[in-house]
């Protein structure tokens, strides 16, 4: 029987305050597999700075993800356009992408015409209980990451996500177009929240 033998991190909270320490075993583990990227979410540009500056020096590409435009306000962009400008001129790629494990769905699932949830909420859902919050997040951030070009489905990725604000979760996925969602593989989960 063949087995590999893995560290992972488990924070007692979950929250923005896990952030430094999940870009830390972000890029160790990214280091240790020998993977070219490393995809977190990111609303504000906080957390992309963050990572940005743990990854300095490592090789390591950063695909950050954010929210689209009106995700919290209409017509606003929540992301900081003078971090994204700085991040973009160090080589830093940003994704801006409808939400794949909500979207459409969520416009559907909130109206008072139609109502109900929908299969891909209930995938999402079922992410964030089994596992935490931020994986939903990282997979999500994925998803989209693939579907704008920004990731290769054929290359693992480090994938972060984090339950409101921050990053707390980090794990290795095999990508996958939205299309083809039965595709991503979640392959390793490197550090979580324990209390969710």
């Amino acid at each position: 029987m063949a087995f590999t033998a893995k560290t992972c991190y488990y924070f007692d909270t979950p929250g923005p305050a896990n952030t430094k320490d999940a870009a830390r075993f972000a890029v160790e583990r990214a280091r240790e597999l020998k993977l070219k990227k490393i995809v977190v979410a990111s609303s504000s540009g906080e957390t992309a700075k963050v990572f940005f500056d743990a990854m300095k020096g490592s090789g390591i590409s950063l695909v950050v993800v954010t929210h689209v435009m009106g995700f919290s306000k209409p017509g606003v962009w929540e992301f900081d356009e003078r971090t994204a400008e700085e991040l973009r001129k160090n080589g830093v790629t940003i994704v801006t992408g409808t939400h794949a494990l909500s979207g459409l769905e969520r416009a559907i699932s909130r109206s008072q015409k139609l109502g109900g949830s929908s299969r891909t909420e209930a995938i999402a859902e079922a992410l964030r209980r089994v596992v935490a919050v931020g994986l939903k997040v990282a997979v999500e951030c994925v998803l989209i990451a693939a579907d704008q070009g920004a990731v290769r489905i054929d290359e693992e990725v480090v994938a972060v996500g984090g339950t409101a604000t921050g990053a707390d979760t980090v794990c290795v996925i095999r990508p996958a177009y939205t299309a083809s969602f039965f595709d991503l593989q979640v392959r390793e989960i490197v550090a979580m929240p324990r209390d969710r």
